[in-house]
């Protein structure tokens, strides 16, 4: 990263550090006081002795998955990237079948620098393009044979995008008519509940395996699960060794997790809701301002994040919304990426427990706040 680079990003983890009003709060935001504390008013005996490679409380947190997810065991591991390697290596041993079908926005796709075949020697095929789930139809009608299915729930790199709870059956369903294994990447799992109508144990039983993230939704510092069936988990365990994943201690990293299952994931649903106002009042608040073109995407969102799309330079609105964090203490966007369809630029929309106090007045006053500033 060149000093310029260093610069902006100082800059803009100060403007949003003090801001006193946000939807959420970022990664950069807290210092390491305010996540040292996080670990503190546990319902967890302070005598217990420390964790040694994968016991003690990381083994508490591994049971307590097992339990939410309705699966027979669950293993940690220090990231999604490696729980995910894993899983699918793991079914391309049982299955003969090295080639996995997944979105190609996903996140071994998009994220993990084609690990899948440098590291695991898989093969990936892609049931469809669009930005969308896939369907039951395009998995029928993919002519190599996969071993595995893997969906993304969310679709995080679309739109944050859902299925419907039956075209998610349908779509399971024609993966075990072309003989395959079923893979959840559920990093964020814990928030689709809403969505879905169905607790986390009927979400996670319609596929083989699950993968979720301690981070990405719960607050977590790291670290990730898989859950499965009893001989499968044990199976990941070995390979989790010869990834390098057997480490000494994890009990920062555990705590942080259960505390998330304590505090966060009773209040996702409520995250969910909050969500959905926010990004009604988001499209009414760009009307107002008359913006020529703008896009709520999707409209209804299906978790507590979704995307907003202007026609705008990213540069420029990442300045708009860093000046606004500035100017006014409210930070209503952060970074833009020109990533996004064509000729638009799009960034991302969480909410959390600091957005449940905004009203659709106040969404609306922050819109216009920063469409003054473009």
């Amino acid at each position: 990263m060149s000093d310029e680079d260093t610069n902006k990003q100082e800059r803009w983890t100060a403007a949003w550090r003090k801001a006193r009003r946000s939807l959420s709060r970022s990664v950069r935001e807290p210092g390491l006081g305010e996540l040292l504390e996080r670990l503190t008013g546990l319902d967890y005996d302070p005598d217990q002795p420390v964790d040694l490679y994968g016991d003690g409380v990381v083994a508490d947190l591994e049971r307590r998955v097992a339990e939410l997810l309705g699966t027979q065991d669950a293993a940690f591991f220090p990231s999604g990237t490696m729980a995910q390697q894993v899983a699918l290596r793991c079914w391309a041993g049982r299955t003969g079948n090295p080639l996995v079908a997944l979105h190609p926005l996903s996140h071994p796709e998009m994220w993990e620098g084609g690990a899948l075949s440098a590291v695991s020697g898989l093969r990936t095929t892609h049931p469809t393009r669009s930005r969308r789930q896939p369907t039951a139809e395009e998995v029928r009608d993919l002519p190599e044979p996969f071993g595995t299915l893997m969906v993304e729930l969310p679709l995080r790199d679309a739109g944050f995008l859902l299925p419907s709870w039956e075209e998610l059956e349908e779509l399971v369903e024609a993966a075990r008519e072309r003989e395959a294994v079923v893979h959840f990447d559920g990093a964020r799992l814990w928030e689709t509940t809403v969505h879905f109508g169905r607790p986390l144990s009927e979400i996670a039983g319609l596929a083989d395996s699950v993968y979720v993230s301690f981070y990405k939704s719960l607050g977590g510092l790291s670290g990730a699960a898989l859950a499965g069936p009893r001989d499968f988990v044990a199976e990941t365990r070995v390979w989790r060794h010869r990834y390098g994943g057997q480490i000494f201690q994890q009990f920062p990293q555990a705590l942080a997790a259960l505390a998330g299952l304590d505090r966060e994931l009773p209040r996702l649903p409520s995250y969910v809701a909050q969500a959905r106002r926010v990004a009604e009042a988001l499209g009414a608040g760009f009307a107002e301002a008359g913006v020529p073109w703008f896009r709520v995407h999707p409209e209804v969102p299906h978790t507590h994040q979704f995307q907003v799309w202007l026609p705008y330079d990213a540069d420029r609105l990442t300045e708009a919304s860093v000046r606004q964090a500035e100017e006014t203490g409210t930070a209503l966007f952060r970074v833009w990426s020109p990533d996004g369809p064509p000729g638009l630029a799009v960034t991302e929309v969480t909410v959390t427990e600091p957005g449940l106090s905004w009203t659709a007045e106040d969404v609306r006053a922050a819109v216009a706040e920063f469409t003054a500033r473009l």
